[in-house]
């Protein structure tokens, strides 16, 4: 009876406890769906998450977030472009919506009102303002929707204004000589337009008159005509030439259906003359944007390509204005909203004088060559020719394949800028080695070498190879005889008395081997390719300019500055700084007595009637000079190689004028003498005898 009477009390606590479990799991069950239903997200945790997407510019999950009311407005579809077209339209950078605080509304517990700051990178800079977003509570579903308006996305914005960026274009810096000539402006041009449906009766004919003036083939002119977008009464641009060429537009005026139209750009007034120095400007690549991203270029602006105008890109360029405003239904204007003030570049003056540099251009028009002129006193580089050339107002207006093809299939390499590169110099690299020779003592001006005959070596060292000489002159063969006949074999044996070490040493101090110091780019001068000189054959050959030796021509210049400058030498520059004032590369390289005694031997090479730079005597101007004749072959039995002929000179009675002109393939044309005239012909303008 016991363990029965236990066994019923322990079945009836056991039922107790099951019922006690059922009644807790029921209410925790009905607290829980009580606790669920009553849950509500607030005004600002739902604002809040309209922000996130707002700041991540997700405009499908903003629109999912809008009360009912305002979706029956706008289509989701809409809702997403217009934002899309604004932000597009503004070159929206970064958005950040931040929220301030909210109350509720006195008469509607269900709305309640949030107050934000927007901070937006548009085009026009850092655009901030604030503004107020109402929520309302959806009683079914206890959550807060935005009601949206087009104010949302700017205060003044009504659902049927638009925003509009107006561009106030910036103006590119001017180009300009010393004497304010203009070298590079933001012209017009004549755009050369074809309307199809005027063509009249005849169009093929007209169409192929049209390719013969203005050198486009007749298949891009069809190619553009029968664009899928064109129709008969459109104006298709077809080539934009300069406004100069008036003969031609009064001609392509005559053709059926030809319309000109003026169109800016800039334009290069001295054409091919200036190309290599002045450079052109052209769009922008995907490249040269992600190059610059700090600068704020965008994919429809031009940048400099090369030249001048690449080199003082920041100089020159100028920034756009931008004005970002609200325009109603009728598009007028309603509010600004941020605007941006245009920059225009600034000028830039050059110590290039225009005159001279045309003068120089067209002396060598006809070949393939260089030319610097400078002011040995003051550093001013007066011009910096290269030829052949270029025009790069094709660059600017638009260039036809064909001339593209022709540019870069000239042999003579009109796209290549031989002032900007080194050249073998020949014997105008003599001065250097004779002021070497001088300084070091293992040259005296007044004894004679004793040579004899058209060749020479040393010993049998040299092998076959022998250094000759144009002239037997006879005796003395001192240094000033030297210079006046060119020696090559004098200069030789000054190379291999002066050292290998001790002429690299010195060379150095020259600036071989150095980066030039001017605003242009410029290749660097060298002895040897590699830095060192190998064997006295070559030694010998570096003596008059051979070997290896490699000149850019206005390092060449600012060496033959320093026979004027008492051994020192200029530093040359061309943005122009009002003041003229110099300042020195490489100071007292030599003594003044060597820069004395070199000075008075290239004033004989001009002078004396046996001198090879005879043909530059001008009488009653004394000028100083030196002519060169390299010789480019592979061995010194190379008959096929070919020359390049140079001649320096400077006046000496005051000198404020330095020039040096170089000429390829001048083999079988006179060598050296065949630029000597050139020269000769700039001081005979710019230092007129009275």
């Amino acid at each position: 009876m016991k363990n029965k009477f236990l066994n019923g009390r322990f079945y009836r606590c056991k039922k107790l406890v099951l019922v006690i479990l059922v009644i807790i799991t029921l209410v925790s069950g009905i607290s829980f769906l009580w606790w669920n239903n009553t849950k509500t997200i607030s005004a600002q945790e739902s604002f809040n998450s309209y922000v996130n997407a707002w700041n991540k510019q997700d405009f499908t999950l903003m629109y999912n977030m809008i009360d009912a009311e305002s979706r029956k407005k706008i289509s989701e579809a809409d809702f997403v472009q217009r934002y899309k077209n604004i932000y597009s339209g503004i070159e929206l950078k970064e958005i950040d919506v931040k929220i301030k605080d909210s109350e509720k509304k006195k008469y509607d517990s269900s709305i309640e009102s949030i107050k934000f700051e927007v901070i937006m990178d548009t085009i026009a800079g850092k655009l901030t303002f604030n503004n107020t977003g109402e929520l309302i509570k959806d009683s079914k579903n206890k959550t807060w929707e935005i009601l949206w308006s087009s104010k949302m996305i700017f205060p003044e914005l009504e659902n049927e204004d638009k925003i509009r960026v107006a561009t106030l274009n910036a103006k590119r810096g001017e180009i300009k000589d010393k004497n304010d000539k203009i070298l590079a402006l933001d012209g017009t041009v004549a755009e050369i337009d074809i309307v199809p449906g005027k063509l009249g009766n005849d169009a093929a004919k007209s169409k192929e008159n049209v390719s013969k003036i203005l050198q486009v083939s007749l298949e891009d002119i069809n190619k553009k005509l029968s664009a899928t977008y064109v129709k008969s009464d459109m104006s298709i641009p077809i080539k934009t030439i300069s406004e100069d060429e008036t003969e031609k537009i009064n001609v392509l005026l005559k053709i059926p259906g030809v319309m000109v139209n003026e169109k800016k750009a800039r334009v290069y007034p001295l054409k091919e003359k200036a190309a290599h120095l002045i450079g052109y400007i052209q769009a922008i690549s995907a490249e040269e944007i992600e190059k610059n991203k700090e600068e704020g270029y965008k994919k429809d602006d031009i940048i400099g390509k090369t030249g001048l105008e690449k080199i003082y890109e920041k100089t020159l360029r100028g920034k756009n204005g931008y004005e970002i405003y609200v325009v109603d239904k009728n598009n007028k204007k309603k509010k600004s909203l941020i605007s941006r003030a245009v920059q225009n570049g600034e000028d830039l003056k050059l110590t290039i004088d225009a005159d001279m540099q045309s003068l120089l251009y067209d002396e060598l028009s006809k070949d393939a060559g260089t030319s610097v002129a400078m002011n040995p006193k003051t550093g001013e580089v007066l011009a910096l020719v290269s030829t052949p050339s270029y025009d790069p107002n094709n660059f600017v207006m638009g260039m036809s394949q064909d001339l593209w093809k022709s540019l870069n299939e000239d042999k003579k390499k009109p796209l290549y800028n031989r002032f900007q590169s080194n050249l073998c110099p020949g014997s105008v690299f003599k001065p250097v080695i004779a002021a070497i020779g001088l300084k070091t003592k293992k040259i005296d001006a007044e004894i004679s070498k004793n040579i004899s005959g058209l060749r020479w070596q040393k010993d049998k060292s040299f092998g076959n190879y022998f250094v000759t000489r144009v002239v037997d002159y006879g005796q003395p063969s001192d240094l000033r005889n030297a210079f006046i006949h060119s020696d090559n074999i004098y200069f030789a044996q000054a190379a291999l008395d002066i050292g290998k070490d001790t002429l690299q040493a010195e060379l150095k101090e020259f600036g071989l081997g150095e980066k030039i110091p001017f605003e242009y780019g410029l290749s660097k001068s060298q002895f040897d390719a590699d830095g060192d000189i190998k064997g006295e054959v070559q030694l010998a050959d570096s003596g008059y300019g051979q070997g290896e030796v490699l000149i850019n021509p206005l390092h060449l210049a600012a060496i033959y500055s320093s026979f004027v400058n008492k051994g020192s030498m200029i530093k040359p520059y061309i943005k122009y700084n009002g003041t003229a004032k110099s300042e020195m590369w490489k100071s007292n390289v030599f003594t003044e007595e060597v820069a004395s005694t070199i000075l008075k031997d290239l004033t004989q090479v001009v002078e004396n009637p046996r001198g090879t730079g005879h043909q530059a005597y001008i009488k009653g101007l004394s000028l100083a000079g030196k002519t060169g004749t390299a010789e480019i072959k592979l061995s010194q039995d190379d008959v096929n190689g070919t020359e390049l002929g140079w001649f320096a000179a400077v006046n000496t009675d005051n000198p404020d004028l330095l020039v040096i002109a170089m000429a390829e393939d001048v083999k079988e044309r006179g060598g050296s003498h065949y630029v000597v005239p050139m020269v000769r012909k700039v001081f005979e303008k710019f230092h007129p005898v009275k």
